[in-house]
């Protein structure tokens, strides 16, 4: 990760600020650190407070994510609460931000323009272009989830009865209106 964010914002990574949850006290990690010339500051057992900038975004995340599933009428759905904070994490970051001037999180990261035409509303109807052969259906019911992170394509839950399962779709026609109109 660190040379992911060094090559694309041409900085160097100088101090990493982290609680002391099990995952960044490891020898592993700390040698990494150590290695790399960065900086550690770990803050005080249960104190928040001292990383508030990452707590109140694990709050706004949380927040959101429970908002989108329960309008989804999903929120019972625990195994949709990762796509939920994935999408909800996509959105903010691609949206303007006052402590940045009202510019975009995605606009300073990657220096293109924002691209809002492939945002969808949460759990809407979704078809996903597929081929099984040429008397098969052509697509497969499934809703919409949110963005897939290393491609340009979207998630999708598959909920036929015989495969239920997460898919990854660039092909897609959405039904948007249904779920505005049925009030879900």
């Amino acid at each position: 990760m660190e040379t992911l964010v060094e090559t694309q914002t041409w900085k160097k990574v100088k101090k990493l600020r982290t609680d002391n949850g099990l995952e960044f006290c490891s020898g592993d990690f700390n040698e990494f650190c150590t290695n790399q010339g960065i900086a550690r500051h770990k803050t005080i057992p249960r104190n928040p407070q001292q990383n508030g900038v990452v707590e109140r975004m694990n709050k706004t995340l949380l927040e959101r994510a429970r908002c989108m599933l329960s309008n989804a009428g999903l929120w019972h759905q625990h195994d949709l609460w990762t796509e939920a904070v994935s999408t909800a994490c996509y959105l903010v970051n691609h949206s303007p931000h006052s402590a940045l001037d009202f510019k975009v999180l995605e606009e300073i990261w990657s220096g293109n323009p924002v691209d809002y035409s492939n945002l969808r509303i949460f759990r809407c109807p979704a078809y996903a272009h597929i081929n099984n052969g040429k008397l098969a259906p052509r697509a497969i019911e499934c809703i919409f989830l949110g963005y897939a992170s290393k491609s340009k394509g979207y998630r999708l839950w598959c909920s036929e009865s015989k495969s239920q399962k997460l898919i990854l779709s660039r092909d897609v026609i959405f039904n948007e209106d249904a779920l505005l109109s049925s009030g879900k």
